[in-house]
């Protein structure tokens, strides 16, 4: 398959996964959007209502009790749910993220040990490999791990790890040989109840208020040596090779949350009146809906080509899932901030939900890359 092809086909069952998740969002999730961000706290209602119908974590595979789901079906349920709320949207997308290494990489024990309880709902996995100096700059991480007999110990701090304190499970990046630079970091699973492991209070963010975003404490941290993920030294390509699979979960989540601004936006364009008229018979406004609407179509599209590209092993899967994350969160963005202009005085308020869409989506913009980073990694990709 060529490099430029970005051939992918929406089948029945995409649609019906769709059909599905819109009615779980909807009747189970929408309802409680508001009040799960003006009190900052964990959506409950969310997560029971997508691990009982199994959309937590479509993508793990079936050999470990997952929905086995492809790329762009695992896009599409996030997409959904960050239509109503993009909080509750990084239940199924932490749950990739934080297991992706370990399907990429990990031992079949490792894999055995984590995948079953993640693919049943009974825990969740989130993804360690940020510091407070170390962002952008990953490879600058200070955390340690050292191997003393059968266990590893790890000393050091993670920070805006999405999820933390929820999930069970933690995919974190540690030092294993300083020499080597990028080629010294290592991967390895750590539980929540590891000796030696702890969780900090939470961010007080700008928006998905509520996700819990906390660093995480690692003092003399000691797991079993077999948890290690890959080959040490391995840690730092496996958590490249992740960010292509799952970075295109940002951009779904990016158009979830754009749509669902758009949707609010048509609504409201045609009740309000003024002058005389609803204010969706102005031109201004046409041309503002049709603006956002183009956007959000392309953004969908370059998503599902990006999520197609990591399943079909596309030597330019890095590049366009970074443009996929890239461009669709500064869609996101324009979408939501246009929305709120469309509604006025009430849009800055917080009662119509295109505020806190505004704010929510900010955050993809910055997180799993920031979009400056993208563009390097996009420039580069066609230097080379």
């Amino acid at each position: 398959m060529g490099t430029d092809s970005g051939l992918y086909a929406l089948t029945e069952e995409h649609e019906a996964i769709r059909a599905a998740v819109r009615d779980i969002a909807e009747r189970e999730i929408a309802p409680f959007a508001a009040e799960v961000d003006d009190e900052s706290r964990y959506p409950v209602e969310a997560q029971k209502a997508l691990t009982a119908a199994g959309f937590h974590a479509t993508h793990i595979p079936e050999q470990y009790g997952g929905e086995g789901a492809d790329a762009i079906a695992t896009c599409i349920v996030i997409e959904e749910v960050a239509r109503v709320d993009v909080s509750a949207s990084l239940i199924p997308a932490v749950n990739k993220l934080g297991s992706m290494p370990i399907i990429l990489s990990g031992s079949e024990d490792v894999k055995q040990q984590v995948l079953p309880s993640i693919a049943a709902g009974d825990a969740m996995i989130s993804y360690g490999l940020s510091e407070r100096e170390a962002g952008s700059d990953a490879a600058a991480m200070k955390t340690r791990a050292r191997l003393d007999g059968d266990s590893w110990v790890l000393n050091g701090t993670k920070a805006w790890i999405t999820n933390s304190g929820v999930s069970e499970w933690y995919t974190v990046m540690a030092v294993t040989d300083p020499e080597k630079g990028a080629g010294g970091i290592s991967a390895f699973a750590v539980h929540r109840d590891d000796p030696g492991f702890a969780v900090g209070p939470k961010e007080r963010k700008m928006g998905i208020k509520g996700s819990p975003t906390c660093e995480l404490y690692f003092t003399d941290c000691t797991i079993p040596a077999g948890r290690i993920i890959g080959a040490p030294g391995t840690g730092f390509t496996t958590a490249l090779r992740t960010l292509d699979f799952t970075r295109p979960t940002i951009g779904a989540q990016a158009v979830g949350i754009a749509q669902g601004a758009l949707d609010a936006s048509v609504a409201y364009v045609k009740e309000r009146k003024q002058f005389g008229r609803a204010i969706g018979e102005f031109q201004g406004v046409q041309f503002m809906l049709a603006d956002m609407e183009m956007r959000i179509q392309a953004a969908r599209h370059l998503v599902y080509v990006a999520a197609a590209a990591g399943e079909q092993g596309r030597p330019d899967v890095t590049r366009v899932s970074a443009s996929a994350k890239a461009f669709a969160s500064d869609v996101a963005m324009q979408v939501t901030t246009d929305a709120v202009q469309l509604f006025g005085g009430a849009g800055y308020t917080q009662d119509f939900p295109v505020e806190r869409m505004m704010r929510d989506a900010k955050i993809t913009q910055i997180y799993e890359g920031t979009n400056q980073v993208q563009r390097m990694v996009i420039a580069r990709s066609l230097l080379r």
